[in-house]
């Protein structure tokens, strides 16, 4: 998939659409950081360097991500990245290995996420940049190294270099706080009898899609779909492609319990995190009317 398809694709608008609002403290904070964390996946600059490296939108996703675990086998990029098909998370893996050296893939993204981000906010009040930076940074060293227990990519990307150029930390720290919250929701659902497919059934239809609508663009089958369906049907939790009382209450479980794994990191926050959510709420609105963010909240709220 190229730039212009993923644009034609996930770049739209949805009239009238709206999202569960992201009540908890952990959750807004997700909701300000996601497209400051994805503007090396979305921003016309990072897809130059991109197609530099000669990789498209989908190799170059999955290689920025899995780059972070060092050269993994394509098995553990499927583990890692859970609700894509992972065979086609391996494939894409692979067709990334075969374009870049894992130094290549570690540096291009580096340099879309940190151009892409100051070019969203050119003209923007960014002076508060480095403060905001440094209060999400001491934040996550303050959670301690046993918050790395079950966070992979997390992990991955706490060891690399921290970028010098002030946008490009502000990404670096956006990315950490989104594979950080992403490690531990795949871990809440693991505990919760919940795959990856499953999972993607139970946010679309917590969300509002349409039933398969966000599940079918991560490459599962049809017949892998519906055999999903039947197994959360099975236990309850889908009746007539939406969610039931009971699917509704597991799917907000999966979510608490995300939230908790994220509960060291909130409190060493503390009193900043109001003012920070403002702050980066701003810039997060830039980067969508940029257009280098999916406008659709549907798909902000889903990942």
């Amino acid at each position: 998939m190229d730039f212009a398809e993923a644009r034609e694709t996930f770049l739209q608008p949805r009239d009238g659409a709206v999202a569960p609002r992201p009540e908890t403290p952990a959750r807004r904070l997700r909701h300000v950081l996601e497209p400051l964390a994805m503007v090396n996946v979305w921003s016309a600059p990072a897809h130059a360097h991109l197609a530099k490296a000669g990789l498209d939108f989908l190799t170059g996703y999955v290689g920025g991500r899995a780059c972070v675990l060092g050269d993994p086998s394509p098995g553990v990029v499927a583990a890692t990245f859970a609700v894509f098909e992972p065979g086609l998370a391996g494939e894409l893996w692979r067709q990334a290995r075969a374009a870049c050296t894992v130094e290549e893939l570690l540096a291009v993204r580096v340099l879309g996420g940190g151009e892409g981000l100051r070019a969203a906010l050119e003209g923007t009040d960014v002076s508060d940049i480095g403060r905001v930076t440094r209060t999400l940074r001491e934040a996550l060293e303050a959670a301690g190294p046993g918050d790395l227990a079950g966070r992979p990519l997390y992990a991955g990307l706490r060891d690399l270099p921290w970028p010098t150029d002030p946008h490009a930390a502000l990404w670096h720290v956006a990315s950490l706080y989104r594979e950080h919250r992403g490690d531990a929701h795949l871990g809440a659902c693991t505990a919760a009898g919940v795959d990856g497919l499953e999972a993607n059934v139970l946010t679309e239809l917590r969300i509002g899609f349409d039933l398969y609508e966000y599940t079918g663009t991560r490459g599962w089958s049809a017949e892998a779909m519906d055999a999903a369906v039947a197994r959360l049907a099975a236990r309850g939790w889908v009746e007539d492609g939406a969610l039931t009382p009971a699917g509704r209450a597991a799917r907000e479980a999966i979510e608490v319990a995300t939230d908790l794994a994220q509960q060291r990191v909130l409190d060493a926050l503390g009193d900043d995190l109001d003012e920070l959510l403002a702050t980066v709420g701003r810039w997060a609105d830039h980067v969508v009317a940029a257009g280098w963010f999916p406008p659709d909240p549907y798909k902000r709220a889903a990942g």
